[in-house]
């Protein structure tokens, strides 16, 4: 396969590409040549010639053949692969750390949350995920293609009922009770992607009623919603259940488990800024630290965590940025326990930094294990200043040449015009993109519009304390964006008039 063909199958920190049906990018060669680069990326780390790896995968229709692959070229590369099956991506990571299965590496079939004709790779070794700066270079090793060879042996063993005890001793041991769950009903949604393993086996162990949960079986056609906890179809479908049956908490989680998000007793969706706030307080109630977030959090949030003691810095958008910002902090002496995105994606201290969606419901089962009879979750947040509207639009670029060069070059004149104006204000601390800030009558909210990590788009977030606040500010940055003639800013337009 063309080298050009292989980089272009880099998503940030993962592999990914169309794996079934038309426009195949995913293929076959293109799997072995990656999978043997990584052998060989792992050999040139810790100067060896032969590795133990794991590999699992999630529900996705294309993860046996994908799996084939994967198995065909470690073991043509003189390494042993144990085959863990059907696994969530945050248990092929603790594998490395609390099993003793003595693997160097691990490597997770998925491709999260997106439809079922694509998929990917997501590699692991003891130290963490890779970041984007390996991929390159792995993907570099599989266009030089001199790659290590011999005879690797096989294996199959599945980790997920060792990684749902650990899930569960953690409860155990913060409730100091067998069934801290007991008199309880929680409701899972898998979106027949990895994570039914939830119910039977953390759940259920911890004295939890979950009937009512759905969509527990794998499907990797995902017949019923997108397994996404931010998809719309899929929380409405979550809280509908919940309300039926009269639960305690609905669990949402995205394809491998490494998202999650939740629906309170009311049929109220606990996502977003929601979410790190009911997390954050539970973490400042133990210790007060820096909570750190992606850039379009709200500033109800900010509000919130300040009010509990603690620090919140908003960063770069990619949970591996978040991630590692937070690290940076702790490193630097500043406690920093939570690093989290609005997608929920959320990576704690005590947890080895690892974004796991089943460790993230742990710390909400502890917290709901105290509650009594009447009280939910949302109580813990029932002070966090909430706007009147969010929305995002996504503007294009109509000229795609150079288009990452526009793109920051239109946010630094965006950031000069906004600090030269007495209707907006840029915002103290601005990690990326353009934050405004604009008044009262003026929008009483804010934007942010920044680049997109890997296309040719600038998202948009508007937040605003009042009704129609979103259009008045998307007036105004419309009138700003005019000048552009690269940019196609149709989409704000439609919001606009719609």
């Amino acid at each position: 396969m063309r080298s050009i063909e292989l980089k272009q199958l880099k998503s940030g920190t993962d592999v990914r590409g169309v794996a079934v049906g038309e426009g195949l990018t995913l293929t076959d060669e293109a799997v072995g040549e990656i999978m043997r680069a990584f052998v060989k990326w792992l050999g040139l780390k810790y100067g060896r010639t032969s590795f133990k790896i794991a590999a699992g995968h999630d529900s996705r229709i294309s993860s046996g053949r994908i799996l084939n692959c994967v198995k065909e070229a470690v073991l043509s590369s003189g390494s042993d692969l144990v085959y863990t099956g059907l696994s969530s991506t945050p248990s092929m990571f603790i594998l490395l750390k609390k099993s003793d299965w003595n693997c160097d590496a691990s490597v997770m079939i998925t491709a999260s949350h997106l439809p079922y004709n694509r998929n990917g790779l997501k590699f692991f070794t003891p130290d963490g995920g890779l970041d984007g700066n390996d991929i390159d270079d792995i993907l570099k090793l599989a266009e030089e293609g001199n790659f290590l060879t011999g005879n690797g042996k096989y294996f199959e063993k599945s980790y997920m009922d060792e990684y749902s005890e650990i899930l569960v001793d953690a409860v155990r041991a913060a409730c100091g009770k067998e069934f801290p769950l007991k008199g309880k009903k929680i409701i899972v949604d898998a979106g027949n992607g990895a994570g039914g393993f939830f119910t039977d086996k953390v759940l259920i162990p911890l004295g939890a009623n979950t009937e009512g949960s759905q969509f527990l079986q794998p499907d990797g056609y995902f017949p019923n919603h997108i397994p996404n906890p931010e998809d719309g179809k899929a929380i409405e479908s979550l809280s509908k259940a919940v309300i039926k049956n009269k639960a305690d908490l609905g669990i949402i989680f995205d394809t491998d488990v490494d998202r999650a998000g939740a629906v309170d007793s009311d049929g109220k969706e606990i996502n977003r800024n929601r979410l790190i706030a009911l997390i954050s307080a539970i973490l400042l109630k133990e210790r007060t630290g820096t909570i750190v977030t992606d850039s379009v959090t709200s500033d109800g949030l900010t509000q919130f965590i300040e009010s509990l003691g603690g620090k919140h810095i908003r960063y770069k958008r990619g949970y591996k940025n978040v991630i590692d910002k937070s690290k940076e902090l702790n490193v630097n002496g500043i406690y920093s326990p939570l690093a989290m995105e609005t997608s929920g994606h959320a990576a704690f201290k005590e947890n080895y930094f690892l974004d796991d969606g089943a460790y993230l419901v742990t710390k909400l089962l502890i917290s709901l294990s105290s509650l009594k009879e009447g009280e939910n979750l949302a109580g813990i947040i029932s002070s966090l200043p909430e706007p009147k509207e969010c929305k995002e639009v996504r503007i294009t670029f109509s000229e795609q040449e150079d288009f990452k060069a526009k793109g920051f070059k239109v946010i630094e004149e965006l950031k000069t015009i906004a600090g030269n104006s007495a209707e907006m204000k840029l915002a103290d601390s601005i990690y990326e993109g353009a934050r405004i800030n604009f008044g009262k009558g003026k929008g009483d909210g804010w934007l942010l519009i920044r680049m997109s990590v890997h296309d040719p788009v600038m998202p948009i977030n508007f937040e605003s304390t009042v009704k129609g606040g979103n259009k008045i500010m998307a007036q105004t940055l419309l009138k700003m964006l005019k000048g552009y003639s690269f940019l196609d800013t149709k989409a704000l337009s439609d919001f606009i008039n719609t």
